[in-house]
């Protein structure tokens, strides 16, 4: 995929990415602060949101990294304080956290359930709250929300997931209304297959075995057959779109879907 040259697109800017030390948030992380903006890395494992920040930083960025449990309101009012004092007032939000349990409806437990909702779902929610006093500070803000072909077309495996994706587009919409005349918009993103750990590795917040990661040929065929432009997403194909939306390019977009998948939802 071809880069294109950073010209600023977010100067003066302040971000705080969840899952910031993952793949899809840390590609996020990297062009945001290569664009101009702060960027506050925030992710539950510390060390990986180190990784990411201490990168930014030896690039030439500005960043930080913190410990952030996306379940917590008071962990995320706490990482808006620091942010605010340490970058400025936070003016875009990524929304990234997730958790994934690939059984079937019937197989699928209640702490699987819970789980997936709370992360991915009440972890957006709590954010969004957190971060709208400190946007109207700013006087502008836009919320991305990570969703997924899930978001539009969810089949019978992991059920919270399903319900988790599919929620997350009311939960933007409701946020873009709400919070509009702020001139905050919200905006979510459903990549397709993308290449990384979350399908690819066995991870506790996503668990995959030979039947389920991609590592399994088999399994990378499948949802390769599954994209029409012939390729899985990377972690950048993501990130872009996020950038896009992020900026005044994006200026009259909110309540709505961007989709990167490829075709994959055709």
């Amino acid at each position: 995929m071809a880069a294109t040259e950073p010209n600023g697109r977010l100067k003066g800017k302040v971000a705080i990415i969840t899952g910031g030390g993952g793949a899809m948030g840390g590609a996020q992380a990297r062009l945001f602060a290569a664009e101009g903006s702060a960027v506050c890395v925030a992710d539950n494992r510390l060390e990986a949101a180190e990784s990411v920040a201490d990168e930014i930083n030896k690039a030439g960025g500005k960043a930080i990294a913190v410990e952030l449990d996306v379940r917590s309101s008071l962990a995320w009012a706490n990482v808006v304080a620091r942010t605010e004092e340490e970058l400025g007032n936070v003016s875009l939000l990524c929304n990234n956290a997730g958790a994934n349990f690939r059984v079937g409806f019937e197989e699928q437990t209640d702490e699987q359930f819970e789980l997936i909702m709370d992360v991915g779902l009440n972890g957006a929610f709590y954010g969004i709250k957190a971060v709208v006093p400190s946007m109207r500070k700013a006087g502008i803000g836009v919320i991305l929300n990570m969703g997924s072909l899930a978001s539009i077309r969810p089949g019978g495996g992991s059920p919270a997931y399903a319900a988790q994706k599919m929620a997350m587009v009311g939960l933007t919409r409701s946020a873009a209304a709400s919070f509009a005349k702020d001139n905050i918009r919200c905006v979510i993103i459903s990549p397709g297959h993308v290449d990384t750990p979350f399908i690819r590795g066995n991870n506790e917040h996503s668990p995959n075995s030979w039947a389920t990661s991609i590592d399994n040929p088999e399994n990378f065929e499948r949802r390769l057959n599954n994209t029409p432009l012939g390729r899985l997403q990377q972690p950048e194909d993501i990130a872009n779109a996020f950038m896009f939306a992020a900026t005044d390019d994006a200026a009259m977009i909110t309540g709505s879907m961007i989709t990167v998948d490829g075709g994959a939802a055709l």
